[in-house]
């Protein structure tokens, strides 16, 4: 299921907008260290923030440290995720789309697929309810730093 913002009943943009402040200050993080500005954090459906993490693979040099992978590691080990809500900066990669996938986690919301589409389709394909917001801060910083920085950004999307 896809969704634009304010596009479907019941679905609460709102809350999604909140989260997603959560998702940006942790890409700005990322950013003022010198790193990939993109940013992610884990929640519950009812909005209780269980984790934050953003891309540090620039920082540690570990090129499995994704936005969404240190916000996932951070929120320990879970029962169960379908009920939880992946937020994200960016559309998530082939390797963090399979994450959301392998673990069942419920929900997607996404701030900017417009850079990067990444596994968006096949996600939702497979039943994870994507809200995409389409939100101008989170494509305007990533944006930025791909203009200063293509060999880095390249490098992230497995592109040479």
């Amino acid at each position: 299921m896809s969704v634009r913002a304010g596009t479907q009943k019941g679905v609460d943009i709102e809350l999604y907008k909140k989260m997603l402040t959560v998702a940006l200050e942790e890409a700005q993080q990322g950013h003022a260290e010198g790193g990939i500005p993109i940013g992610a954090a884990l929640f519950t459906r009812s909005g209780q923030l269980l984790s934050r993490g953003h891309n540090r693979r620039v920082q540690d040099g570990d090129p499995s440290v994704h936005g969404e992978t240190d916000a996932f590691r951070r929120a320990g080990r879970q029962r169960s995720y379908r009920d939880m809500v992946m937020v994200t900066t960016l559309a998530p990669c082939w390797y963090c789309s399979g994450l959301v996938r392998q673990f069942r986690i419920g929900t997607l919301v996404v701030g900017d697929s417009r850079t990067f589409a990444g596994g968006l389709d096949w996600l939702r394909e497979n039943g994870v309810e994507v809200i995409d917001l389409d939100d101008r801060a989170c494509r305007e910083l990533l944006e930025g730093f791909i203009a200063e920085h293509p060999e880095v950004w390249n490098e992230d999307i497995g592109e040479e």
